[in-house]
């Protein structure tokens, strides 16, 4: 098949060139620069250049016959406390991204995915949810639900089948939050964020390796499918387990704690509301209809193989006075998503 994948330089994206060219697919990712059509070319794709806030440019390079269109470009903010004109912009990649991305895509289209995210349908009660659980969102998901209702009223009036892959919270060796949190632990300055007047009260939240993401999206490509899927690991975990995971695989200070309340005025009320919130859910339904299983099912081999990955790569050195990182800062930023 011929796919099209706008966000294809970004950590999600990037991995969906690699593994789908890999599997025979002719595989087209947007790029807006010369580094971005590098990036395509190395991972076996062919770089189009153009800019999913720029109608006239996918115009000039969606094929005709392209038969899949995946939206994953995202432009999620990179500073530790966003303003609103900063998820404005998001926005904009989003939902004008995928407006324009339709309106340039073929007639003959076959399918549309897009990544969404749990978060966007967590419950306020804190209970666990599902595919068919009502949105809840916040400013920052706010865009995400607008563009899977979007797809959906498209895909009714057109021929293609809309699959929205709805991921847990992003993590990987090259993902931006995932290395400032492994500098940050090492430094001894990533206290866990808590819930409750002293911080002590614990939320849960689902994860997935964003390897493990990029190969439900390629399940459900050479599928067919649509509808909704909850792509995440299989154990829902609270952010104190990960970030103690974390700290003892690098050998690093058992990380402290701070109250959300508190937190609220150093990361916003965005971030420290994640941190502290109970979103579970399940990845039952993609495991039975795509026939997809995590590599990493739970948070513990996930990040043992990020730091396996870091070692092996020369990013974490050991020295008289223990493990210090010493890779280059990361260029991508994917929570989810990637560049438009």
């Amino acid at each position: 098949m011929k796919v099209f994948i706008a966000g294809a330089t970004g950590v999600l994206g990037h991995r969906l060139v690699d593994s789908l060219a890999d599997r025979g697919h002719e595989v087209h990712g947007l790029a807006r620069d010369a580094e971005g059509e590098q990036i395509v070319e190395r991972y076996g794709g062919i770089a189009r250049r153009g800019d999913v806030l720029e109608p006239g440019s996918l115009d000039r390079v969606i094929d005709d016959d392209v038969d899949v269109l995946i939206h994953a470009a995202t432009a999620i903010p990179d500073s530790t406390k966003p303003s609103d004109e900063e998820w404005v912009r998001n926005d904009r990649v989003r939902l004008d991204g995928m407006t324009n991305l339709l309106a340039a895509a073929p007639e003959t289209l076959q399918q549309v995915l897009f990544p969404s995210v749990v978060w966007v349908v967590r419950q306020p009660d804190g209970s666990e949810f599902d595919e068919t659980a009502a949105y809840n969102p916040d400013r920052a998901t706010e865009s995400a639900a607008e563009v899977e209702d979007l797809l959906r009223e498209r895909a009714t009036q057109a021929t293609f089948d809309a699959a929205i892959l709805r991921c847990g919270f992003f993590y990987a060796s090259d993902a931006r939050d995932t290395r400032e949190w492994g500098k940050d632990l090492l430094d001894g300055d990533l206290p866990i964020v808590g819930g409750g007047l002293l911080g002590r009260q614990d939320g849960t939240m689902s994860f997935v390796h964003i390897d493990d993401a990029a190969t439900a999206f390629v399940a459900a490509v050479e599928q067919g499918a649509s509808g909704v899927y909850h792509v995440v690991d299989d154990r829902p975990v609270a952010p104190a387990a990960f970030f103690e995971t974390f700290a003892d695989l690098l050998d690093a200070p058992e990380p402290g704690r701070v109250p959300g309340w508190l937190a609220r005025f150093f990361v916003g009320k965005i971030a420290a509301d994640l941190l502290t919130s109970e979103w579970r859910t399940t990845n039952e339904k993609a495991r039975q209809e795509l026939d997809w299983e995590p590599t990493h099912p739970t948070v513990a081999e996930g990040l043992q193989q990020i730091v396996e990955t870091w070692q092996s790569e020369g990013q974490l050195v050991e020295t008289d006075t223990g493990i210090e990182w010493s890779g280059d800062d990361v260029r991508q930023a994917d929570t989810p998503g990637s560049t438009a």
